[in-house]
């Protein structure tokens, strides 16, 4: 009887014990689910808009398993008779974990997708430049944020099919829904409120004014209290009550180009984990208090974030980077970079996804989806090489015959014109021409973009005479002419 007595209380300590680990619920059910270990039955997504591709990870090893094409490249992408996707942005999946809504933003489209065969099997064509899709907590819909015009067009979760449309103000930028299924959580990206909508009769039922107008990301946390959203222009991220009457709580100067916001819950408690463009960081909040615990530095221009299913780690997409990194909850330390497809956007982890077997079917090697090359540029008179605090981080993505540069802009006069180009001599002076034109956020900072045959003339090692060196730089726009450059390419 003794040692049935020490038996059962040694396997009630091992019960406590593994029970004191389980800290369930992560995005974007509820709290009172079970958590899910990780292992090679998960998946890492990641939506790769410049090669139009869907980057795949296992998450227990931390490897590309390979990328699912939906698209071509640059130039092939132009013609009338062009029938792939262009520029995937957006993500969602399905509560079973078997379907992955993926929104191309260039082609108007949600592409959904078998996490175990990673096969095409439906497309649905929306309005204008829709932003992200995701599905209600019970299947039964899929929301779509049609960022282009005025609505949420919402689809049928097992055909596909449009159902109806919700009328909302114009630049609808993502939802999300709360963990009970009641309401879905609209902000906007051109107007300054989100909306609360009422899932059952689709009608609203609540608004909270934004900060500004442009709302990337929203976040619902698990136990049904908060909703927190990122303002990427002003580089603030904002958190209201996710009952009635949806009062707002806090707002958090984050730092410029804020992107993508995810609630992570472990052993530590619940946190907001918030990736900042502009710094090239994700910086850490308790949901409880609002405070700061944690700032990681992480590579170029983080993006979109989502925990795995235990909350043991966060993946974040480095749009400027080409990355997938991986981080620990508990330690915040960056344990893993993967490569992966050009320019990510949106990242979700799928639990489970491939019940069986090594899950690589209709995958292909990342080959020229990875090709890339990689410049910053810092402040005139501080043009050192290396420098980690360069304000400004630019992707040149192959495409062939062109490339597509992207530049992360910060550290510019707020709401100001200026340009980037191409100058004569590496301090700036000289002739420019002009790649393209911007203007900075409230925050001084921008997201610049173009196209071209300039790979040629930036990339390092361009031997001396084969053709005539160029450098990048930021100028002044001054309407007639240019103003002395203020960021120069770092040598």
């Amino acid at each position: 009887m003794k040692r049935l007595l020490v038996v059962a209380a040694t396997l009630t300590a091992v019960a406590l014990a593994v029970s004191s680990l389980a800290h369930a619920g992560q995005a974007p059910v509820a709290l009172s689910a079970p958590d899910i270990p990780i292992s090679h039955r998960d998946r890492v997504y990641s939506s790769d808009q410049f090669s139009n591709t869907v980057s795949v990870i296992d998450p227990a090893s931390n490897q590309l398993v390979g990328v699912i094409r939906l698209g071509d490249t640059t130039p092939a992408n132009f013609s009338p008779l062009y029938r792939g996707q262009l520029l995937v942005h957006g993500m969602g999946f399905s509560p079973d974990h078997r379907t992955l809504a993926v929104v191309s933003i260039g082609s108007n489209s949600v592409t959904f997708i078998d996490t175990q065969t990673n096969a095409v099997k439906h497309v649905t064509y929306v309005g204008r430049s829709p932003h992200e899709a995701f599905f209600t907590p019970d299947g039964s819909e899929v929301w779509v944020t049609v960022r282009g015009e005025n609505y949420i067009d919402v689809l049928d979760g097992k055909t596909f099919e449009e159902k109806t449309r919700i009328i909302v103000p114009a630049g609808p930028g993502m939802q999300i829904f709360s963990p009970d299924g009641k309401y879905g959580y609209i902000c906007s990206s051109f107007n300054p409120e989100t909306d609360v909508v009422s899932t059952a009769d689709h009608r609203i039922v609540g608004k909270v004014a934004q900060a500004s107008p442009f709302c990337p990301n929203i976040a619902a946390t698990p136990d049904g209290k908060q909703v927190w959203f990122t303002l990427k222009d002003v580089g603030k991220t904002q958190v209201f009550d996710a009952r009635p009457p949806f009062a707002l709580l806090k707002t958090l100067d984050t730092g410029p180009i804020t992107n993508h916001v995810n609630i992570v819950h472990n052993s530590h408690g619940m946190f907001a984990y918030v990736t900042v463009g502009g710094l090239n960081q994700v910086k850490v909040f308790r949901t409880d208090d609002f405070a700061q615990v944690a700032t990681i530095p992480v590579g170029n221009l983080p993006h979109g974030i989502w925990p795995s299913g235990d909350g043991t780690r966060v993946y974040v997409g480095l749009e400027n980077g080409d990355a997938m990194t991986a981080i620990d909850t508990l330690t915040n330390k960056v344990i893993a970079t993967v490569p992966i497809g050009q320019a990510p956007q949106a990242v979700t982890y799928v639990p489970d996804a491939v019940p069986e077997g090594d899950g690589t079917a209709n995958t292909q090697p990342l080959g020229a989806a990875g090709s890339a090359v990689h410049i910053t540029l810092v402040t005139v008179g501080r043009a050192s090489a290396g420098n980690a605090n360069a304000p400004t981080s630019v992707a040149l993505f192959d495409q062939g015959l062109l490339q597509v540069l992207q530049a992360a802009v910060t550290g510019l006069q707020a709401s100001q014109p200026y340009v980037l180009g191409l100058s004569d001599n590496a301090d700036g002076s000289g002739h420019i021409d002009v790649l393209a034109s911007f203007k900075t956020n409230p925050a001084g900072s921008a997201i610049v973009n173009t196209l071209g045959q300039i790979r040629q003339v930036v990339a390092p090692g361009t031997p001396e005479g084969a053709d005539h060196r160029r450098y990048l730089v930021i100028a002044p726009n001054l309407g007639s002419s240019l103003g002395p450059a203020v960021q120069v390419q770092a040598l």
